[in-house]
């Protein structure tokens, strides 16, 4: 295996496990088209794939899956031998089986609770997978198989995530059910107190009162200028006796 093919894996198994809690062992639905190509170009997926992925695979596919496999007859008659030795996850086409694609779209549906990887050569399908966010796309090429790189959908989703635009249902609950265990959730219909802060002295009453001027106030200078007056008038009086007198002399 090449190093730069599996550098390319762990960084994008790295994303899927930070961004979208995918955990060992990885659940991969595989279809007839990809045991068929993996057949031709004989890949042992149960030995390879785990390798590939950097840890433990759980190989799975649906009993539509299989259906389809036996309806097309010999040509694909290896593809259905290896197809059976996985393990069968029920879907909910029991008693009406429909196509492979069909089955394993609705397998994801409701943002992929149980983190299923698509191993697929179906490009029709594939298109389709990669419309919706978190969901790991594998496919064989050149005698390789390759795990896609993350889809426009969840890279876009990611990025919602981290600016705190879209936080998923079960997070959502999460946080409630947190809150609610630490006590942090109030009860329907209690108020907030409002905390009294202590206040120091009103400042208006700190300012300096000012003195009222009084009627009685302004008196005292109004009988001092009548003194002066009085005085000035009685000097006038004296100077004018003593001329009249020195006249008369």
């Amino acid at each position: 295996m090449g190093v730069t093919r599996q550098k390319h894996a762990k960084k994008i198994m790295g994303f899927y496990k930070h961004n979208f809690q995918f955990r060992e062992p990885f659940q991969v639905l595989l279809d007839g088209t990809f045991c068929q190509a993996a057949l031709r170009n004989k890949i042992q997926i149960r030995e390879q794939l785990p390798g590939y992925l950097d840890g433990a695979a759980q190989l799975c596919t649906t009993r539509c899956v299989i259906k389809e496999l036996e309806s097309l007859g010999k040509a694909l008659y290896g593809a259905k031998l290896i197809a059976q030795t996985f393990q069968v996850r029920n879907c909910s086409h029991h008693k009406n089986p429909v196509s492979g694609s069909t089955c394993l779209l609705s397998m994801i549906e409701d943002g992929n609770p149980h983190h299923y990887f698509i191993a697929t050569q179906d490009q029709e399908l594939s298109n389709k997978v990669k419309r919706k966010p978190g969901i790991p796309l594998l496919f064989i090429i050149q005698n390789t198989m390759v795990l896609d790189k993350p889809s426009p959908k969840s890279l876009a989703f990611v990025q919602k995530l981290q600016t705190n635009q879209l936080v998923p249902e079960h997070q959502k609950q999460s946080i409630v059910e947190l809150k609610e265990k630490e006590g942090l959730v109030k009860q329907e219909g209690e108020k907030r107190r409002k905390r009294k802060r202590a206040g120091g002295p009103n400042p208006l009453s700190c300012l300096k009162k000012k003195k009222k001027k009084t009627q009685e106030g302004q008196e005292p200078s109004a009988e001092k200028k009548k003194r002066r007056k009085r005085k000035r008038n009685r000097v006038k009086a004296e100077v004018m006796q003593s001329v009249q007198k020195n006249e008369g002399e």
